[in-house]
């Protein structure tokens, strides 16, 4: 008969569920190559036992941590990192980094199989790339387009440096080994990248370092990750050309507009971190009101006018004329010239201004107002003093 008493949450403080969940992490299998944070539990005389937070207990040979004076450099309690390579009667294999002086070609070739990082220094410049000294003997080769993520400008300067490596090739029993020290960096600039999309979200405001300008827009690092920031998104003012409006290396306000996960794309605006002109539109464009513009675009319909920044208003075809029928906006205007127009109506929601030339408005207004004046005198004036066309042709004749 079972024991109620073993399963007394309360007395064991833990949950059956919790406690399956920590037997599943500790069971779980660990892959040749996988990294793990280790806790150190004791520093002997041969090897260095660490807590993986698994059953049993993993070794790193001791020698991967000595110094040039043959010093342990690490000490119980300390956290390192380790790579698994096998595990044979419960024991755990790990290392801390393979290409030390005393990696053999054996470790060497673990480290292949696996993706173990193995260490090495750059001994000297050779054709397509450079010799690679593996511990005390193995020489490896690196080909130039492997040493880093973009082109050296004077590789002389890696002679003489330690470097961590990816073996990408080994064959030979270790006498021809190709290494690549892109391959690691490709993976750190991954895991910063995914690390940093973890943080951010659309709608936030961040700030970004002009990295690149081209005809459609501008490319922004936001912090280890590029996104792109549309020309449409620069202002509120159209924006011709993009590099009169940014530079690189400006720093800039943008806001994350859109984030594609899965193809790595992230749009950006600029504008939406500006205040909007069309909140003030009806306040600075009141119907009625007269301003002056240029005109942006042409179009079969009509002409499109600049009135501030992120404010263009439409001069429809029909009021382009005064009066006589035109074919084309371009036998009236031309683009860039400065025109004065009246607001003949504003629809904020659709952000649409409708205008009209000036010109034509106030001759409109002229007419309207001399026509409601003669209404006017129709009205008051006694009979026999003939028809309002009678009056109109008389008021005509005077003014000639």
């Amino acid at each position: 008969m079972v024991n109620d008493d073993n399963f007394d949450e309360e007395k064991n403080g833990e949950s059956f569920a919790e406690l399956f969940e920590q037997s599943a992490k500790q069971d779980a299998w660990l892959e040749p190559g996988q990294k793990v944070a280790a806790r150190i539990l004791k520093v002997s005389a041969e090897w260095i036992f660490i807590d993986i937070g698994q059953k049993g207990e993993g070794i790193v040979d001791c020698k991967e941590f000595l110094d040039l004076d043959g010093r342990v450099t690490v000490k119980d309690g300390d956290i390192i990192s380790a790579y698994f390579l096998s595990s044979s009667h419960g024991e755990m294999r790990f290392t801390s980094k393979l290409g030390g002086g005393t990696s053999g070609n054996a470790q060497l070739e673990d480290a292949w199989r696996s993706g173990i990082p193995v260490e090495g220094q750059v001994e000297k410049e050779i054709k397509g790339g450079y010799e690679i000294r593996l511990g005390g003997t193995a020489r490896a080769f690196c080909p130039f387009s492997q040493i880093a993520l973009r082109r050296i400008d004077n590789p002389e300067s890696l002679i003489g440096t330690r470097l961590a490596f990816r073996i990408t090739d080994y064959a030979e029993n270790g006498r021809n080994i190709v290494v690549s020290r892109r391959a690691l960096l490709e993976e750190e600039q991954r895991r910063l990248r995914e690390e940093a999309q973890a943080g951010i979200s659309e709608g936030m405001t961040v700030t970004g370092t002009v990295t690149s300008l081209q005809d459609f827009g501008a490319f922004v690092d936001i912090g280890g990750l590029e996104g792109l920031l549309p020309i449409s998104e620069i202002g509120w003012t159209r924006v011709n050309d993009v590099r009169e409006a940014l530079s690189i290396g400006q720093q800039v306000q943008v806001v994350i507009k859109m984030i594609d996960r899965e193809k790595e794309r992230i749009s950006l605006s600029l504008k939406d971190t500006l205040a909007d002109p069309w909140d003030r539109v009806l306040e600075k464009y009141p119907e009625g009101s007269f301003h002056t513009g240029n005109v942006s675009r042409l179009a079969p319909f009509g002409a499109f006018v600049t009135l501030g920044d992120g404010i263009d208003g439409l001069i429809h075809i029909s009021k382009l004329g005064a009066g006589k029928r035109i074919n084309n906006p371009r036998e009236v205007l031309k683009e860039g010239e400065a025109v004065e127009v009246r607001v003949e109506g504003v629809n904020r929601a659709e952000r649409r201004i409708s205008l009209a030339l000036a010109g034509v408005a106030r001759a409109a207004e002229e007419e309207e107002a001399t026509l409601a004046e003669f209404r006017r005198q129709a009205a008051e004036s006694p009979k026999g003093m003939g028809t309002l066309g009678d009056l109109l042709q008389a008021r005509m004749k005077n003014r000639k």
